[in-house]
């Protein structure tokens, strides 16, 4: 179309240009016109996309996982390979921090539980301890307030001791001790209430308690009566602080077993007055051990009880010597025999220095420069041994 032509058709006036204007007109709507085909090609279109995703999606699931795995692994590079051991070190850092702090928190539980119980041990032993020096003192006292009696016979009771000792106060207790019962089933006490005794027991022990330390220092005037025909009984006090003296008392060995005290105390009547006898005895059958201690009054009674040495009693040779403290005897002998060891050692090592014998030397033999001579026959000899 030329302008002109164009401008004319778009006019109400031009009939043939009619069309076009309607066009243009916004009063009049658009047709639509359904192409016929569209819409089966689309539903093919859609219904194959949707096989294709079914397949792809079944392909995936069907794969193993390991594969992918793997797959995904090679595709990592150092780089992150690098990172993910850096972020494993300082895992395992993390956790060894965790547990250094977890063994430090049971350490210290541990000790504050050792503390505690240390503590509770140490208020314990410390009760026990006041314990003990409590019973000690008490045992001290009771030993002040109790007598020793020994070379009792074995028909003695309770009551003959009673009558004996209660002139010098008010007695607590009597025990005895050193009873031998007649059978091994039966006990000491068993025995002691039944009177219920070995036939060759001849004599017990007892112990006699006061109420009164005084009381029991009296009792000790009883020393050495004689309660029964041929027994002298030994009042001595329990306590560790005894009366009993080294330098007026005599050792005594190779006793008989079966000796009494009363033969002893005859044997050394003639030396002294005599305070007490003691044979050391076994505890379970009452046999002498073969040896014993004689106590005197005075100091002059020993030098003569000890020329009474290897003198006959019961058949044996006695062996009387002075009583010495062990304890004194081995720190003396330490003494003596130091220095007498030094002082030999030194005059060994003198004697041998100025004593000792020095050699001459001898002057060696020159030897001969001349040559040595060869023997010779005469022919008359030569020619007879031919």
């Amino acid at each position: 179309y030329v302008v002109g032509q164009v401008s004319g058709s778009l006019g109400a006036a031009a009939a043939p240009a009619a069309p076009l204007a309607r066009l243009f007109c916004a009063a009049a709507p658009p047709v639509l016109v359904a192409v016929p085909g569209v819409s089966e090609r689309k539903r093919k279109r859609t219904e194959d996309g949707e096989k294709v995703l079914e397949e792809q999606s079944s392909s995936i699931i069907h794969e193993p996982p390991v594969k992918a795995k793997k797959a995904k692994k090679k595709e990592r590079s150092e780089a992150e390979k690098k990172l993910s051991e850096r972020e494993n070190a300082l895992e395992q850092a993390n956790e060894e921090e965790d547990q250094k702090l977890f063994q430090n928190k049971v350490k210290q539980k541990k000790k504050a539980s050792q503390a505690v119980t240390k503590s509770v041990v140490n208020s314990a032993t410390g009760a026990t301890a006041k314990q003990r020096k409590r019973k000690g003192v008490a045992d001290e006292t009771a030993d002040r307030r109790t007598v020793f009696v020994g070379n009792l016979p074995v028909t003695c009771t309770v009551q003959v001791l009673e009558s004996l000792f209660k002139k010098y106060g008010q007695i607590q207790s009597i025990r005895f001790r050193n009873l031998i019962p007649a059978e091994d089933t039966v006990s000491k006490k068993v025995a002691a209430i039944k009177r219920k005794f070995h036939p060759n027991a001849k004599f017990v022990n007892a112990y006699v308690v006061f109420k009164e330390e005084c009381d029991a220092q009296k009792a000790l005037k009883e020393n050495g009566t004689e309660i029964a025909s041929g027994f002298h009984i030994r009042v001595d006090t329990a306590s560790k602080t005894s009366s009993h003296d080294n330098k007026r008392s005599v050792f005594l060995g190779n006793l008989s077993y079966d000796i009494l005290d009363d033969a002893v105390r005859e044997h050394f009547r003639v030396c002294g007055d005599i305070v007490g006898v003691r044979v050391v005895r076994d505890s379970r059958t009452g046999l002498g051990k073969g040896f014993g201690y004689v106590l005197f009054e005075n100091t002059d009674a020993v030098h003569l009880a000890l020329k009474l040495n290897n003198s006959v009693l019961m058949g044996r040779k006695i062996r009387v010597q002075h009583v010495v403290d062990k304890k004194k005897a081995q720190k003396s002998a330490d003494q003596s025999h130091a220095p007498k060891d030094r002082v030999d050692k030194k005059k060994k090592g003198k004697s041998c220095s100025n004593d000792s014998f020095v050699g001459e030397k001898a002057t060696p033999l020159k030897k001969s420069t001349k040559p040595k001579r060869l023997k010779t026959i005469p022919r008359s000899k030569a020619g007879k041994n031919k």
